[in-house]
């Protein structure tokens, strides 16, 4: 009998134990070659990781649409994308919601010797664009165009195409400029080209003087309601991870061959605005200047990349308690 109770009380206190030290599984979708990937390296490596209460599952995505489609099948809990297409979802009944990750933005890159200074010499210039028509740098700096009284859509020849494939472009003396994502361009400037304007600087121009971050973690609101301590833990845990990646030199290092370069000036380059990117202020001036923008890209798009919504969604973006 006293053996019978030994053990049923050694299974109980076992069972418990099990229950307390249980973490839960955050299942996130991140693109290869995605700045996501390198974080998460850091983050794996803390050793406060340990202590966590949040087990990461990381699926490895082709590309961001990749990254919407598992997130809507639910196959992953968590992507990072920006908050236009959230606030996109949200009008067609989705429960996504934002929490930013980073304010780096693409840039408009020429070669070292381009007599290109402005966005005015752009007039009668090849230019490559990263993404499509409706890429939020092209549409924004079209906006800017339009205060110098000429139309940037109609001025210029375009090419679209994947990233890599722009870079190629400008270095093959096909096109004259590229508008490209924050890490190509980056890869361009540390060979030598010239930065003309970054996103930051469109918004700028544009009377947006807050840091709106251009991309962020999402997730379903329903989800992150049942886990929000855990939620608000990930987040903790990644900022410590990307403070780590800016800060210490060792966490740097550690992640190099996730950059594909064995270029230091490129790798040094790539850690600059990596790091320039992190989120300082995240508040109500903030969020009214995202709204902002999106009444820009709304009328600039035609209502393609927004959506029906006339406004920013309500509950676009999540607030940590």
């Amino acid at each position: 009998m006293k053996f019978n109770i030994a053990f049923i009380s050694l299974c109980l206190f076992v069972s418990c134990n099990s229950s307390a030290t249980e973490k839960t599984i955050i299942r996130i979708g991140v693109q290869a070659q995605g700045t996501l990937e390198w974080e998460l390296q850091a983050l794996q490596d803390d050793s406060q990781m340990k202590l966590a209460d949040f087990q990461l599952e990381i699926q490895h995505l082709a590309n961001a649409e990749a990254g919407k489609i598992a997130l809507q099948s639910g196959s992953v809990d968590m992507i990072v994308s920006d908050w236009v297409w959230v606030s996109s979802r949200r009008a067609t009944g989705a429960d996504f919601t934002f929490y930013p990750y980073s304010n780096t933005s693409g840039a408009l890159v020429v070669a070292e010797k381009s007599p290109i200074y402005s966005i005015a010499d752009l007039k009668g210039k090849r230019l490559g664009i990263a993404g499509g028509e409706l890429d939020k740098n092209w549409l924004l700096l079209q906006a800017l165009a339009q205060k110098d009284q000429f139309d940037l859509n109609t001025s210029v020849e375009k090419t679209f195409g994947a990233p890599p494939l722009i870079n190629e472009q400008i270095k093959q003396d096909r096109v004259d400029a590229v508008l490209t994502y924050w890490h190509f361009a980056a890869r361009l400037e540390a060979q030598g080209y010239r930065k003309i304007i970054d996103g930051r600087g469109i918004l700028k121009a544009l009377g947006i003087n807050e840091n709106v971050p251009s991309i962020g973690y999402v997730f379903k609101q329903s989800w992150a309601e049942n886990h929000n301590q855990v939620i608000s833990n990930f987040f903790k845990a990644s900022k410590r991870a990307k403070n780590q990646l800016c800060t210490a030199d060792a966490a740097w290092l550690k992640i190099i061959p996730l950059l594909h370069t064995d270029d230091v000036a490129t790798q040094a380059l790539m850690r600059q605005r990596y790091c320039e990117g992190g989120i300082e202020q995240w508040g109500e001036q903030e969020q009214q200047a995202a709204a902002r923008i999106y009444t820009m890209l709304r009328t600039l798009s035609n209502n393609q990349l927004t959506g029906v919504s006339e406004n920013l969604q309500p509950g676009t973006f999540w607030s940590l308690d």
